[in-house]
């Protein structure tokens, strides 16, 4: 599935909730369904109502007949989704959703014959989760055999950056609504379509890894098989290992130490390079053979004298003089003078840097 087209575009466009009535006498696709194709941590613990909680958890289907319509039910009414036809990736509908159980109709003008549906939550796990129920499809139609996916796979562990907050906000305008974040046009998704990999996005908006904005950190979080919050649940690692694993955090524990003086007692340079250092380390246990990219930025983590790239440079220093045949390196986004969240174009520039670094270290 070749989706490179969508880096040419400078953002995506918001064409309101589709939450009409159905309007016709469908075929009901249950969410069960072996023909529906979902990536991301998807909770599977009701077949018939997965839950879709992680930013860029997405479901893809092939489908003949004209009208497609899409059952879900939100938890708070505080998600978005995009949904792209027949790879019209500068042009997605998006789902506005209300709390609850509601039909939402996509399209029912399409042409006769065969078509691709894709949905992608283009939120995280601070709007909710929402338990996809199924699809319907005009009368006497039928789902196809699922795309391909790609045999290569990444892993990005981040926060409001990697989540895609504010990305799509006027870049003189607050950056804090729902409905402004896209998870289709980060710089991590980006990379994973330019170097044609699946992706499972570990992100949440104001975490670090020594302290957050909220009473838990990435080391607490990371496990989790939801994304709402600090929960039990856990994902099982054997289900889908990566190849290579970005790390991008940081940022907030730049703020909140530095800035916010929140953590005491303050963590000295010798803690903080530290706890990076552990951070790595548990994920590598989980996953021994991938290639590791640590990475930092584009915000004010970034700005110039700041020491934290130094300490992510210094943890995998310290990682690589432990075992000199670690796999693992750093990449820097610079910071533009932009205080905000980055925005698409951003992204963009991020992901082209990202995507030539892997071309190059992994030979994609």
């Amino acid at each position: 599935m070749k989706l490179l087209p969508v880096l040419k575009i400078a953002s995506l466009f918001f064409l309101g909730a589709l939450n009409a009535p159905a309007v016709w006498a469908g075929t009901f696709i249950p969410a069960s369904d072996p023909k529906l194709q979902y990536t991301g941590r998807v909770d599977f613990s009701n077949r018939q109502a997965p839950q879709l909680s992680w930013p860029g958890t997405s479901i893809a289907a092939n489908f003949t007949g004209p009208s497609v319509a899409v059952t879900l039910d939100d938890q708070f009414g505080h998600n978005y989704f995009n949904v792209f036809i027949d790879d019209d990736y500068v042009h997605p509908l998006i789902i506005q959703t209300q709390q609850g159980e509601r039909k939402y109709v996509i399209t029912t003008n399409l042409k006769n014959g065969q078509h691709k549906f894709l949905l992608t939550k283009r939120t995280e796990g601070e709007e909710g989760a929402t338990a996809f129920k199924g699809l319907e499809l005009a009368d006497s139609e039928t789902l196809l055999t699922p795309p391909t996916r790609p045999t290569r796979r990444i892993e990005f562990f981040g926060d409001s950056i990697t989540s895609g907050a504010g990305n799509e906000a006027p870049d003189n305008g607050p950056d804090h609504f729902p409905k402004d974040k896209n998870n289709f046009m980060t710089y991590d998704a980006i990379t994973a379509r330019n170097v044609n990999a699946e992706l499972h996005v570990t992100s949440q908006s104001g975490i670090g890894l020594m302290i957050s904005w909220f009473p838990f950190t990435m080391p607490q979080f990371y496990k989790q098989l939801s994304a709402v919050g600090k929960n039990d649940s856990r994902w099982d690692f054997s289900l889908w290992t990566p190849d290579v694993v970005v790390i991008n955090l940081f940022q907030n524990d730049a703020w909140l130490i530095d800035r916010e003086h929140r953590l005491q007692p303050e963590p000295d340079d010798e803690q903080r390079v530290q706890a990076y250092v552990n951070f790595v380390k548990t994920i590598r246990a989980i996953y021994p053979s991938a290639y590791f990219v640590c990475a930092l930025g584009s915000m004010d983590a970034m700005r110039p004298g700041s020491k934290w790239p130094g300490y992510v440079s210094s943890a995998v220093a310290r990682l690589k003089q432990a075992n000199p045949e670690e796999r693992i390196d750093t990449i820097f986004f610079e910071f533009t003078g932009y205080a905000a969240h980055p925005r698409v174009a951003q992204h963009i520039r991020n992901a082209d840097k990202l995507s030539a670094f892997l071309k190059e270290k992994m030979h994609w």
